[in-house]
Order: structure tokens, then C-alpha cells, then sequence
């Protein structure tokens, strides 16, 4: 036996060799092959593109989408930094601020001092707001006073869905009871809990929103007066309820939107009225879509993500009446959600643009919740988009609001809840 390893001794030596140097090749190239297993949340043409990725971006952004909110240890982004406005790292905070919006620095008010959660201005330039120091609701009338809403405190709320007339809301709390509650004559109606995302109509009386049945053949898109009663199945929504928006536009004609992939950087929308009406649909380009209805109901502002825009969100108006649907698609090469943004009339939109976004933010929003905003001025009428203002304190703005003589601007800061305010005028 001693005689055969010693005659084969070379052999062995050189078969271990080659198998060690296999292993640190392995270990080596292992992290560029690619993560083995497909998150469930990610769809295959995403999945595709993040595996495109630099390895330590793509491990971090599956870090975060599998721990939502994570977000220390994040590589340096590249920065996709907006010609237009002077890059957030020569900005001079110490220098005394316009009072007036101009372009540069601006000075800001603070409007309560109180963290607020969901605020909202009503058809009245009205602005109300959730107080989360002690549970109520407030309103802020025309001397700039806040004046109490309600007595009555509603502890635990994750989510408030406001009429467009201020008077009624409906509130969601953490156990995922939801209530119609109306703030004059402080009647409260329950709702059941399988129901969910909800849009007010333009006179504030009706709802749309979703019945999420544990069957999917029992899933459907409803409306339903603001007792509760009176509701109407309008379209079965099976597996797909998160491809589908509720969103009463203000001329009445829809009441929802849906979205079906063309291919990765292209969707459909249809859109959905009360009464079965065929609207014409109108493309997309991208995923992660966000609408914003114009305030006449004209236009529709949407934002999207697309391997064209480093899957950041970029920011669209298109036609959106019946019977121009489609119509005037224009890219407004803005990187923003549309959800920072308001549509003041048909032609004036104020949106709060980021000042760097790192490669990836629209798949995973989570990522830019620590970059600084600038305020933006866009005229679709004339086709102008300008910056109109540098908060003096940095902030993450999480919600833009502009009263109809476009004097003044409020903003909400994502990380404090803090409510602001900028002179326009």
C-alpha cells in the first residue's frame, strides 16, 4: 500500500492542486455570478436588471428589499445631479435666504410645531392635518390659527384618506380597522377590514376603493357612498389588485386606473368608469407607476422607473379626458415621484425634486429617503420647468401643497413630520 502512494504520489499532489485552485476560483468568482435565488416581490424582467448590477449595489439593494427601511451601510451612489440646479454640495446654507422664491435659497416658516402625518388642503385652500403629539386633527384658517377639527383623538393611525371638501376623511388605524369619519357632524362609519384604498369622489359623497376578498374570484374594484351603503361592484380585480389604482378624476368621468406590461419598459393603462364605459387606454414607458390627476380632470402627471432611467422615477403628463386619452404624452425629464408633486389648475405643476438619486431609487424608494429636495416649477401651457427655490434647511419632502393663488408653497419634511411654508410672491 506504501509502495502505491508513493508511485502515484505526483498524481495525488497534482489532482489536489488542481482542486484547490477550483475551490478559490469558485470562492472568487462566486459573487459575480449573481444571487441564486429570486426574491418573491421581484418580477422576472427586474430581477434581469439587477443582476446587471455591480455586486455591492446589488447586494444592498436586496438587502433593502428584503428589510424595508434599512439603510445605513449603502455604497456611494453615482449622483445624477440635475444641470439646472447647483449641486447640493456647494450649496451654501450660512448665507441669508430670499424671503421671496427666486431661484436660490429661500427662507422657510415653520407652520405648526407639531409633527403632522397626512396633510391635505381641500377644494377651499383649507389645510388640515393629523397632530401626532396628541392624536387630533386641525385645521389652519386664514389668520394662520389651528383650530381643532374634532375632541376626539385617534391614536394609531397609519393612513388617512381626506375628502376633497376637508370634511371627512377616512381614517385607517394599526390594527386595520378603517372608519368614515366626518368632522362636522362627527358621525363615524365603520368599514370592513378586507375593504381598501380609497379615493373620494369630486363632491366628496361617494368612495372607490378595493373589496380584497381571501378568494381571488371574491376581489373587486367598489364604490360605495359616504355611509357605508350603496355599494357597486364594478370590475373583479382576482391576483391583480396591486396593479390597479383608485382614483376618482375631477371631471367624474373614471374612477380607477389599471396597468398591464407591454414588455420591461412599457405598461398599458385603462381606465375605469362607473358605468362600464370603454375608454380608450394610453402607454406608459416604465414601471412603478404614480398618477396625479390634473385639478379640471384634463390631464393625467404620472411617474415611472426604466432600465432607461437607471430604474429612477421620471416624471410624464399625457392627456387624460375620454376623448383625448393618449394625447400629448410628453416626457418632462424631471427625476421625481409624482407624489411630490401638485397640479394647481391644468398647466401648473410644483413638485419637490431630488438633489442626487442613487441608481435604482424608483424599485426601491427607501434608498433616497436621506437626499435633500429643491422646489420646481413646471408650465405645461408655455413648456418652462424651473427651480424656484432651496429650502434654508435641507429637507426630505415628502408632500408639496400650493393654494390656488400659487402665493404660497407648504411642504411636509419626511424624516421630522414638520410642516413649512414658502412665499411664491
Amino acid at each position: 500500500m506504501m509502495n502505491f502512494f508513493r508511485r502515484y504520489k505526483k498524481i495525488f499532489l497534482i489532482i489536489g492542486f488542481l482542486a484547490f485552485s477550483v475551490f478559490i476560483a469558485w470562492l472568487l468568482w462566486m459573487p459575480l455570478l449573481g444571487p441564486d435565488e429570486k426574491p418573491e416581490d421581484i418580477d422576472d424582467e427586474t430581477w434581469d436588471w439587477i443582476s446587471t448590477l455591480p455586486e455591492a449595489e446589488r447586494r444592498e439593494i436586496l438587502d433593502i428589499i428584503g428589510e424595508p427601511g434599512r439603510l445605513e451601510g449603502l455604497p456611494d451612489p453615482d449622483r445624477v445631479v440635475d444641470p439646472f440646479r447647483p449641486d447640493e454640495d456647494i450649496v451654501d446654507r450660512e448665507i441669508e435666504p430670499d424671503l421671496i422664491a427666486s431661484g436660490g435659497l429661500t427662507k422657510t416658516e415653520l407652520v405648526a410645531q407639531r409633527p403632522t402625518f397626512r396633510p391635505t388642503m381641500d377644494n377651499q385652500g383649507n389645510l388640515s392635518f393629523l397632530d401626532l403629539r396628541d392624536n387630533k386633527f386641525y385645521r389652519l384658517d386664514d389668520d394662520g390659527n389651528l383650530v381643532s377639527l374634532s375632541d376626539r383623538q385617534f391614536p394609531n393611525t397609519v393612513d388617512v384618506t381626506w375628502a376633497p371638501d376637508g370634511n371627512k376623511a377616512v381614517i385607517k388605524n394599526a390594527d386595520g380597522d378603517k372608519i368614515i369619519y366626518n368632522f362636522e357632524s362627527e358621525r363615524r362609519v365603520s368599514l370592513p377590514k378586507h375593504w381598501d384604498d380609497f379615493s373620494f369622489s369630486p363632491d366628496s359623497s361617494q368612495l372607490v376603493g378595493k373589496s380584497i376578498g381571501t378568494d381571488p374570484s371574491n376581489r373587486w374594484l367598489i364604490t360605495f357612498d359616504e355611509t357605508g351603503s350603496n355599494t357597486k361592484t364594478l370590475e373583479n380585480i382576482g391576483t391583480n389588485d396591486d396593479k390597479v389604482y383608485p382614483n376618482w378624476s375631477p371631471n367624474n368621468q373614471m374612477v380607477a386606473m389599471w396597468t398591464r406590461g407591454v414588455d420591461f419598459n412599457r405598461q398599458n393603462v385603462f381606465f375605469v368608469g362607473q358605468h362600464g364605459e370603454n375608454f380608450k387606454s394610453t402607454i406608459v414607458e416604465g414601471r412603478g407607476f404614480q398618477p396625479k390627476w390634473s385639478e379640471t380632470g384634463e390631464k393625467l402627471l404620472y411617474s415611472v422607473y426604466s432600465s432607461d432611467t437607471d430604474m429612477n422615477p421620471n416624471l410624464w403628463v399625457v392627456n387624460a379626458e375620454s376623448d383625448s386619452i393618449g394625447e400629448k404624452r410628453t416626457n418632462l425629464n424631471i427625476a421625481t415621484w409624482a407624489e411630490k408633486c401638485d397640479f394647481v389648475g391644468n398647466d401648473d405643476i410644483y413638485c419637490a425634486v431630488p438633489d442626487s438619486l442613487p441608481r435604482g431609487a424608483g424599485l426601491v424608494p427607501e434608498i433616497a429617503e436621506n437626499t435633500n429636495d429643491s422646489l420646481y416649477h413646471i408650465n405645461l401651457q408655455d413648456g418652462s420647468k424651473n427651480m424656484i427655490a432651496i429650502p434654508d434647511r435641507a429637507s426630505n419632502i415628502s408632500q408639496v401643497m400650493v393654494n390656488e393663488e400659487q402665493d404660497i408653497l407648504y411642504f411636509t419634511d419626511n424624516n421630522t413630520g414638520q410642516l413649512y411654508s414658502i412665499n411664491l410672491r
